[in-house]
């Protein structure tokens, strides 16, 4: 089977550019017993396979689309791909190439045909009415039109090869879950919407966590056996561009544990975190900046209750610096993982932010942290965000994180408390305004501990660090500054790790804890 000469270009509702092929059909060639353009058929029991193999140039379209004509009683599509790695020259991006599926309901983007993206992490997928493999939706294999979907992420100066197969199983079609159920074999339920808790109170989460269900290593089981020896009281599932792991974690909640549901929306030009989705909500991650399409996405978000969360926005790998702006976002992830300079940056930019909102020009945005843990040995909970919340319920650790009332740190051995208080006996904590005249003294109070020796606090305000000092070797003290609201807009807090350098550099250490702001000033 050959490409289209001519490539059919698609704004596809404002998406990047679409490349559809020829259809696969099965019916002709199994008139003619087997054989067909391009491909063959094969296999026993009801079985039928095509092969479909191509060439694509760079700068190739985003997402090729290979229509298969699906006739009635297929019990089972199952899919698998392979498309060649040549060496390129030094500092060339080589073949990269992702796949998906979407059934006979359409490839429009935020449409009801979505079935499933596994990206670059497997080869191969079935999905059926009885189970799917994970990164996929287990439901009926209706007759029509489906679109096996190819993303080349990275083409190279050569092209890329590549080669489908598509397998169609006969037989009855078996019994669908219900809906919440995983893609297996038994139905199971949706995480529930709130765990005990310790009513209002400080909660430790992590928002930023792959599985098997995308490209992640560890199973459902593992994640929350690793959340619970880190000390966490919530984490959020955020698998690539699917919701399959949506229905995956019953029996791994618990009054000890909230698991919320979100999607990472994983597009060519950057990642971000849909937070907190009610279950089973899809999110559509086909468009680029220049498609100005975001802002369609990021309402669909919260109208599906959850929070707008761009990821690692200074990310190193190629799609993930975030090309989208900060306007339509709720907060931002300003660490992520092991604390490295593109952190640093992100920390840059996310402070500029809370600059712009003292002149008014916008809002400032509330810092979260997150693991984005894939596999051993990266670790849970390495950094978590710790949020102040009515109770442990989705509802509450949203609307914490909304109004920046939270904190970061590395591990849950760090706690600290960090308030201003006025003349006037007024008082803040984190994410709050202290309503104090512009020449009334302020206090500025941080209590630490477990952070270990050798580190050193910082106070942030608009003009920058505006004090430090170095805590005690036991990791754990108290530090207090006075100011005036003339002089800082806001202050937040900082507990930096010694500089690998002995502060040669005169750069900073690694982060060990940070705060989001207290507001200082009337309105």
């Amino acid at each position: 089977m050959q490409r289209r000469d001519v490539l059919r270009l698609s704004a596809l509702a404002g998406a990047a550019g679409v490349l559809t092929l020829d259809p696969v059909t099965f019916a002709q060639a199994d008139d003619a017993g087997g054989g067909g353009a391009g491909g063959g058929a094969g296999g026993g029991g009801g079985d039928r396979t095509r092969t479909v193999t191509g060439h694509l140039p760079t700068g190739a379209p985003d997402f090729v689309y290979l229509p298969v004509e699906v006739p009635r009683g297929v019990r089972e599509i199952a899919v698998s791909y392979t498309y060649d790695k040549p060496a390129v020259p030094a500092g060339t991006q080589g073949n990269a190439c992702d796949i998906g599926i979407f059934d006979e309901r359409g490839t429009d983007l935020g449409g009801r045909g979505f079935r499933g993206w596994s990206g670059g992490a497997r080869t191969e997928f079935a999905i059926s009415a009885e189970k799917a493999t994970p990164a996929y939706l287990a439901g009926p294999v209706r007759a029509g039109t489906w679109h096996v979907v190819l993303g080349p992420y990275t083409v190279a100066p050569q092209g890329m090869d590549y080669k489908v197969t598509v397998t169609l199983r006969f037989g009855e079609p078996g019994e669908t879950p219900k809906e919440g159920a995983s893609p297996g074999r038994s139905p199971r339920a949706y995480p529930p919407q709130r765990a005990k808790g310790r009513g209002r109170a400080w909660y430790r989460g992590d928002c930023h966590l792959h599985t098997v269900h995308s490209d992640g290593k560890r199973t459902p089981a593992e994640v929350a056996a690793a959340a619970r020896a880190a000390g966490l009281d919530f984490i959020t599932t955020t698998e690539h561009n699917t919701t399959s792991s949506h229905g995956a974690w019953e029996g791994l909640w618990g009054d000890d544990l909230l698991i919320l549901t979100g999607e990472e929306i994983t597009t060519r030009n950057g990642h971000v975190l849909a937070l907190g989705t009610d279950p089973g909500t899809f999110i559509d991650w086909r468009y680029r900046a220049r498609d100005n399409a975001f802002g369609r996405y990021s309402r669909k978000v919260r109208q599906a209750g959850g929070l707008v969360v761009p990821a690692h926005p200074h990310g190193t790998c190629v799609g993930c610096n975030w090309k989208f702006g900060f306007n339509d976002a709720d907060a931002v992830e300003v660490w992520n993982a092991d604390f490295t300079p593109d952190d640093e940056v992100s920390i840059a930019e996310w402070d500029n932010t809370l600059v712009a909102a003292v002149r008014g020009n916008g809002r400032g945005l509330p810092a979260m942290g997150n693991s984005d843990a894939h596999r051993e040995p990266q670790i849970v909970g390495l950094p978590q965000t710790v949020v102040l919340a009515d109770d442990l319920s989705r509802e509450a650790i949203l609307e914490g994180i909304r109004s920046g009332r939270s904190w970061i740190a590395e591990s849950s051995a760090i706690d600290l408390t960090f308030t201003a208080v006025g003349g006037r006996g007024e008082h803040a904590g984190i994410g709050e305004r202290l309503e104090a005249g512009r020449t009334d003294e302020v206090t500025v109070r941080l209590k630490v501990s477990g952070v270990g020796p050798d580190c050193q606090v910082r106070f942030i305000t608009d003009q920058g660090q505006l004090y430090g000092t170095p805590l005690p070797g036991s990791g754990a003290g108290t530090v207090e500054w006075r100011t005036t609201a003339s002089y800082a807009a806001y202050v937040r807090a900082e507990v930096r790790h010694a500089a690998a350098d002995g502060g040669a550099s005169g750069l900073p250490g690694r982060m060990a804890a940070m705060t989001n702001p207290i507001w200082l000033g009337k309105r």
